[in-house]
C-alpha cells in the first residue's frame, strides 16, 4: 500500500472536501447532501485556524480523509468532525491520533486539565467505530435528522394563536434579539456552546437571509420565541433552531412557528424541509416535530472521550 500523506486544509481545498463528504453521504444516507458553500463556509470561518485545526489525508493523490476541529468552549470541550472513505483505516487512525493530540493542546491552552472531545457520526458510519472504542471513546447522545414533505396545498400559512404575532429579523435590533433568544432558550441543552453575537453571525455566514428568521411575540408578555431557518441547501429547506423562553413553553408557540415555516417554504417552492433534534431533549421537541409529520431521515451519535492534559514536571 502506498504511503499516506497528511497536510492541513486551505480554502482552496473546498471542492475536493465537498466531493469527499458527498461520497460519504452516498454511503451513509443514500444521496449527496453536502453543499459546496457549506464546506467553503467552514474553511473560511474566522475561528477555523486551519493550519492547526484541519487535516487532509491523501493516498495516491486522492483525498480519502478529512478532519476539522473546533474550540468553541474556551475550556475543556473540544469538537471535531472526521470523514474517511471505507477501507481507509490507516487514514482514520492517523487522523484520530493527530486530532486527539491537538485537542489536548487546545484544552491546555484554555487552562483546562482535560480535553472532553465530541465527534458526531452517522449511526452507520464509513468510519470503523472499533477504532474509537479501542481508544476509549463511547457514545453519549443520539440525534435524529428529521424531514417532512411540503406542498402549497397541504401547508398553507397558518393563522396565529390568539395574542401571538410574528415578525422577521431584517432589522439589526431584531437580529440581536434573535441571538439572545437562541442563547437563552438553549442554555440548558446538551452540547450547547454559548456564542457571542459576532460568533453567531460568523456561524450563519455573510449571505444569510434574515427574512427567514421569525420572532414570536405574545400580547402583554413580549418576545417569547424564535425560529432560525435557511434556504441555501440544495436538497431541502433547513431549520437551525426553534427556541422558546422557558416561561412561555406549552402555549403552542413552537408549533405555530413550525407550521409557519412549513407554509413559507412551501410558497418558496420547496418540496421538503429538515431539522436536527436531540432525542434526549427534555422539552418535548422530538414529540412536537413528529406530531407535525416529521420523520427520521438518518441518525447521528455523539461520541465522547476525555483526554488528560499532561502537567509539566517541575525542575528541581
Amino acid at each position: 500500500m502506498t504511503d499516506l500523506a497528511i497536510r492541513a486544509a486551505t480554502p482552496a481545498d473546498a471542492d475536493d472536501v465537498c466531493r469527499l463528504l458527498n461520497a460519504v453521504d452516498m454511503i451513509e444516507i443514500g444521496r449527496a447532501e453536502t453543499d459546496l458553500h457549506t464546506v467553503e463556509a467552514d474553511l473560511s470561518h474566522p475561528d477555523a485556524r486551519l493550519p492547526d485545526n484541519s487535516w487532509l489525508a491523501f493516498r495516491d493523490g486522492e483525498l480519502v480523509g478529512y478532519g476539522l476541529m473546533w474550540d468553541d468552549s474556551g475550556a475543556e470541550r473540544i469538537d471535531m468532525d472526521q470523514y474517511v472513505l471505507p477501507g481507509q483505516q490507516e487514514a482514520a487512525e492517523r487522523l484520530t491520533g493527530l486530532m486527539e493530540e491537538q485537542a489536548v493542546r487546545r484544552a491546555a491552552a484554555n487552562g483546562a486539565d482535560r480535553a472532553v472531545v465530541h465527534l458526531h457520526l452517522n449511526t452507520r458510519p464509513t468510519l470503523d467505530t472499533a477504532l474509537l472504542t479501542g481508544r476509549g471513546w463511547t457514545t453519549v447522545r443520539r440525534y435524529h435528522v428529521l424531514t417532512r414533505p411540503l406542498s402549497p396545498a397541504a401547508d398553507p400559512l397558518p393563522a396565529p394563536p390568539d395574542g401571538v404575532t410574528l415578525r422577521d429579523c431584517r432589522d439589526e435590533a431584531d437580529r440581536r434579539l434573535a441571538h439572545t433568544l437562541v442563547q437563552e432558550s438553549f442554555a440548558g441543552h446538551f452540547d450547547h456552546q454559548p456564542r457571542t453575537y459576532q460568533q453567531w453571525l460568523d456561524d450563519l455566514g455573510p449571505d444569510f437571509d434574515w427574512s427567514l428568521v421569525w420572532i414570536a411575540a405574545l400580547a402583554g408578555a413580549g418576545d417569547a420565541a424564535v425560529l432560525v431557518s435557511r434556504n441555501d441547501r440544495e436538497v431541502h429547506g433547513w431549520i437551525n433552531n426553534i427556541g422558546v423562553r422557558e416561561r412561555y413553553r406549552g402555549r403552542g408557540i413552537a408549533g405555530h412557528l413550525l407550521r409557519h415555516a412549513f407554509g413559507v417554504y412551501a410558497e418558496l417552492g420547496r418540496d421538503a424541509i429538515g431539522l436536527g433534534v436531540d432525542t434526549g431533549n427534555e422539552t418535548g421537541a422530538l414529540r412536537l416535530y413528529e406530531a407535525h409529520g416529521m420523520a427520521v431521515h438518518f441518525a447521528v451519535d455523539t461520541w465522547e472521550v476525555a483526554l488528560p492534559v499532561a502537567v509539566p514536571s517541575r525542575s528541581s
